[in-house]
Order: C-alpha cells, then sequence, then structure tokens
C-alpha cells in the first residue's frame, strides 16, 4: 500500500511537472503599448488641459487672497479690533473656498479620468485577448512588474501593437 502511494505522489509531479512546461506564457510591455495608443495621448493632452484650467482658476482665486491678506495686513494698525476679527473671517473663508474649489478639481479629474481611460484599456484588453487566443498563451504578464524574477516567455508586445495598428 505504502509503494502504491509513492508511485502515485510520483506519477502526479511527473505529470504537474509536464503540466507546468506545456503553459505558455509571454510578458507584454503595458506601459509602451499604451504610451504608443493615439487613444491615450489624445486623452493624456485633454486631462492635462483640464488640469491647466482648474489649476489657473485655484491660483487666480489664491492670489486674490494673497492680494487681500497684503492688504489687511497694512491696514490692520489703522483698523479697530472688530474690523480686523472680520478681516480674519473673510480670509478664512476665502481659504475654505480655495481648499474645497481644489478638493473638487482633484475629485473632477479621478472622475474624468477614470471616462477617459475606461475605453482605452477596454481596447487594449480585447487586443491581449485576442493575440493570447491566437498564439495559445495562457498567461500574459507585465513586463515592468517587479514579481518577475526571470523573464524568458514569448514576448506579446509586438504582437499587441500589431492588433491595435501601433507601432
Amino acid at each position: 500500500m505504502k509503494k502504491l502511494s509513492v508511485l502515485f505522489a510520483a506519477v502526479m509531479m511527473v505529470v504537474s511537472v509536464g503540466m507546468a512546461k506545456a503553459q505558455k506564457i509571454a510578458t507584454l510591455d503595458v506601459i509602451g503599448v499604451l504610451n504608443a495608443m493615439p487613444e491615450k495621448k489624445k486623452a493624456d493632452t485633454d486631462l492635462k488641459a483640464f488640469l491647466d484650467t482648474k489649476q489657473a482658476e485655484i491660483k487666480k482665486k489664491a492670489d486674490a487672497g494673497q492680494a487681500k491678506l497684503k492688504q489687511y495686513s497694512e491696514e490692520a494698525p489703522k483698523k479697530t479690533a472688530d474690523e480686523n476679527k472680520a478681516r480674519e473671517a473673510e480670509l478664512a473663508k476665502m481659504q475654505e473656498e480655495i481648499q474645497q474649489m481644489n478638493d473638487k478639481a482633484q475629485k473632477d479629474f479621478v472622475a474624468k479620468q477614470d471616462v477617459a481611460y475606461e475605453p482605452i484599456e477596454k481596447k487594449l484588453n480585447d487586443a491581449v485577448s485576442k493575440v493570447a487566443k491566437a498564439n495559445g498563451y495562457e498567461y500574459i504578464m507585465d513586463a515592468n512588474s517587479a514579481a518577475f524574477v526571470f523573464k524568458g516567455g514569448a514576448d506579446a508586445t509586438a504582437a499587441v501593437k500589431k492588433e491595435l495598428g501601433i507601432q
């Protein structure tokens, strides 16, 4: 009985090693492919323009706040305590508005980024799936991943780029 279980274990090890060698694994330079896609370049340009606009609005409000702070600081000795207190409250309110604008801009940017990148990611994933099926790859792993110890499999980057029609 013991010999039978040892024999069974040996057969299972041979079968599992054979199956592991039969798996086709490829790597893919995901960042390189994404950066070569015209859709991603356009999305990046649009997102940068959106972000620049929001930052300009926030800077304008912050500059106005700085100007008021300077003015109020210079006039403070000539004003009453109540006037100075009201001015401090006004400056605090402006600071809070700037922070809210900043928070909203960040949320809007993330939402816009998600909407812009979703079809690009879908297109890439569809191309990767098509290449994997066409070449019999069971796994395609990101070549930029730090988890790789050795990269000896096939590189699917060129095939995915070809599928997407990019160089």
